[in-house]
């Protein structure tokens, strides 16, 4: 084996290690395996064949097969993957599908995935086939071997071979059907405006919530006496709910129970409806319970209300930016959570929570490292802060963290830009997560609203060397204005910017942002040698699906998978068409696109291929009388 191919064996193998993989070079351990491979010899011989490695995880086998150059990947002929001597000996996915039909065809193990590999360890492509008895598919090429570990593959054999949709992918389906039912119903039976239905959702899960402590849905008889109407009934259920809770400050109470009085004072709510022959309250009441509450208070990362509320709201005829919901989706949110190391012991803030998306994830994450139930207990009430200015938003994020079993977080209705950054220090806030409201700065009058100055504020608010994420228009980080210009160079004067993300266009599916993810250090002055990590994350592995908006498909795990590993240090050689790392200055576009710079060398054929179409335009050219192009002077000369 040549050095280079050598070489990349190695780096392919380390691949392996970092999925968990334990692989065999040029055999296998299974001796049922070995006795396939022993006349298994690619050219065709009948003598022993030997892959370049060898895995066996659960009941699949994986076989690899390693080419130096990248030209040298594949071989077909009309649209087959070509298994003549010739191809299987010199192109990487050829021999890997021959070593693979061998293996399913002499022994017991009947799932195979066959990875062809080519190129360095900077550039290469990694391209994996299923193969079973009567067939192979050709799969999305991967950048690690993160969904073919133990605990992935059978996830991803189920969605990328098998086509199906995993559980997880069809209750948050059903959610957003029971969405639009709910919304129709709140529309039909209660002529509830658009900022109404939401906040009588949550006081309904509030009160749902009291079932543990001997409420009763039977309670709601539709009576009409004043203090015992359904509303009534419901109010004293999610006001006793609210106390259990702790919600603190006291005035946050006030505040909410002020949201939720709509319940009981409306009277429309209130009557039994001739078609239902139960109030409409008592209807949503059942509806909800049958339909939406258990989704909502479990412990995933997916913040289920805030997606109820985004679909919701959608359906009143808007993208709900008027009610102030732009939703981040959960797997940006758990991404802030990985991009900033997020601890058992850290403190977040989110100043702008909306529906408490960012707060979800960082205390699930939190949760889920804690060692006792003492420190669970601590994240809960002592290390998670939110401020939210719109009231009835504000009453979503409380509702939100207490069906979480988190009421004690100090979530505060009010301006952020009012708050001290020295007070809020005080809280020891380490992490600051946001996603501040976009476009506000029109003119010289709201410029102090724009997403830098909300960045700035952040920074000023989180102690020394604490994280900060943020996620923002492409635009923030470039910096057009002179305002814009002059805070990125005061951010450089007293904070770190660690890296930039540039992502999926459809992250914000129907608002039409182009959005990405900045990360910074606060408090410490960024040095001029700064290395500064610039990632083009625009495939994420996530797509806009019909009906369904943007989903998560097999890809998504791998994807994310080599970012991080990027983003850590850990791999060494990346392609610049992915990450950039260089040193900054405050006057440039802190985005992948100003720094990236082409490191590929181009191929004996790419090379052949210029040569070609520039002939091909030059001939082109002279036959239509325009050959002065090519001579230095103009058509009249």
């Amino acid at each position: 084996m040549a050095k280079r191919e050598a070489d990349f064996s190695l780096y392919i193998h380390g691949l392996l290690k970092e999925a968990g993989i334990k692989a065999t070079a040029e055999g296998s351990a299974v001796p049922e395996i070995n006795n396939a491979l022993k006349s298994a010899s690619k050219s065709q011989s009948g003598s022993v064949g030997c892959p370049d490695f060898v895995a066996i995880v659960k009941d699949y086998v994986l076989v690899f097969e390693n080419k130096r150059d990248r030209e040298h990947l594949c071989l077909e002929e009309n649209d087959t993957i070509s298994l003549t001597v010739e191809a299987t000996k010199r192109y990487a996915v050829n021999g890997a599908l021959f070593y693979a039909k061998k293996i399913v065809e002499e022994t017991s193990f009947k799932k195979v995935f066959a990875f062809g590999n080519a190129g360095d360890s900077k550039h290469h492509i990694l391209q994996p086939l299923f193969v079973s008895k009567d067939r192979y598919v050709k799969l999305p090429e991967v950048d690690t071997f993160e969904n073919f570990s133990g605990k992935n593959i059978d996830d991803y054999y189920k969605r990328a071979v098998l086509g199906e949709v995993p559980p997880s992918d069809i209750e948050l389906q059903d959610i957003l059907r029971k969405a639009k039912e709910l919304h129709e119903h709140l529309r039909n039976y209660g002529s509830l405006g658009e900022d109404e239905k939401p906040l009588v959702v949550s006081a309904i899960l509030l009160a749902l919530r009291e079932q543990e402590h001997g409420f009763k849905l039977d309670e709601l008889t539709g009576d009409t006496l004043e203090g015992a109407t359904d509303g009534a009934k419901l109010f004293i259920r999610l006001e006793n709910s609210i106390k259990r809770a702790r919600v603190r400050p006291e005035v946050n109470k006030e505040r909410v129970l002020d949201q939720f009085a709509l319940i009981k004072n409306r009277p429309k709510l209130n009557t039994v409806h001739d078609m239902l022959a139960k109030t409409p309250l008592k209807y949503y009441a059942e509806y909800v319970n049958e339909h939406i509450y258990k989704a909502v208070v479990s412990l995933s990362i997916e913040d289920y209300l805030g997606r109820f509320y985004g679909e919701f709201i959608s359906y009143s005829g808007g993208d709900g930016q008027s009610l102030g919901v732009v939703l981040t989706p959960s797997h940006i949110t758990g991404l802030f959570c990985e991009l900033v190391d997020l601890q058992f012991d850290d403190v977040i803030f989110d100043p702008c929570c909306g529906t408490g998306g960012f707060l979800v994830a960082g205390m699930t994450h939190m949760l889920m490292k804690a060692g006792s139930t003492n420190e669970r207990d601590h994240i809960k009430e002592r290390q998670i802060f939110g401020v939210e200015d719109r009231d009835d938003m504000f009453t979503i994020a409380t509702t939100n963290m207490i069906l979480r079993g988190d009421g004690k977080s100090n979530l505060l209705c009010g301006d952020f830009f009012t708050q001290d950054p020295s007070k809020t220090q005080l809280h020891g806030i380490t992490v600051g997560f946001m996603n501040p409201p976009y476009s506000q700065a029109k003119n010289k009058n709201t410029a102090h609203l724009s997403e830098l100055c909300f960045i700035r504020h952040l920074l000023n608010s989180v102690t020394e060397g604490g994280r900060v994420a943020v996620i923002v228009p492409v635009s923030t980080m470039i910096g057009k204005t002179k305002e814009d210009k002059s805070i990125k160079k005061e951010l450089l004067k007293n904070h770190t910017l660690e890296g930039v993300l540039s992502l999926n266009k459809n992250t914000f599916y129907r608002v039409g942002t182009i959005p990405c993810i900045a990360v910074f250090r606060a408090g410490k002055k960024h040095p001029k040698d700064k290395v500064v990590r610039f990632i083009n994350f625009e495939d994420d592995g996530f797509e806009v699906k019909k009906h369904l908006g943007l989903v998560e498909t097999e890809r998504a795990k791998d994807r994310k998978s080599y970012m991080l590993s990027c983003w850590r240090g850990e791999i060494e050689d990346v392609p610049s068409k992915f990450m950039v790392q260089t040193v900054i200055e405050d006057t440039d576009e802190w985005i992948h696109s100003f720094y990236y710079y082409n490191d590929e060398i181009p191929s004996e054929q790419d090379f052949l291929k210029s040569i070609t179409d520039y002939l091909t335009f030059e001939f082109n050219m002279v036959t239509s009388g325009r050959e002065y192009l090519f001579k230095g002077g103009d058509e009249d000369a």
